[in-house]
């Protein structure tokens, strides 16, 4: 087991549209959360997990072409 896990891209979960009784975002809305993904060359913010050490989730500004991580701030 790693001691960090990748959580994902930093994104936001969409969100129902007025009126309040809608049941959820729209679907076409959904699809590009889950299953459309950027691919970045660069600084990107994303979502890690100290799986072995204090359980606490964390964002994190990382270089996807060096691996280095740039910055971090808990999430």
């Amino acid at each position: 087991m790693a001691e960090f896990s990748y959580g994902g891209a930093d994104l936001s979960r969409p969100v129902a549209s007025l009126p309040l009784d809608a049941p959820s975002a729209p679907d076409a809305e959904w699809n590009d959360y889950v299953y459309r993904r950027d691919n970045p060359a660069g600084a990107h913010r994303e979502l890690w997990f100290h799986a072995a050490g204090c359980r606490r989730w964390f964002a994190a500004r990382r270089d996807t072409r060096t691996n280095d991580f740039l910055s971090e701030a808990g999430a």
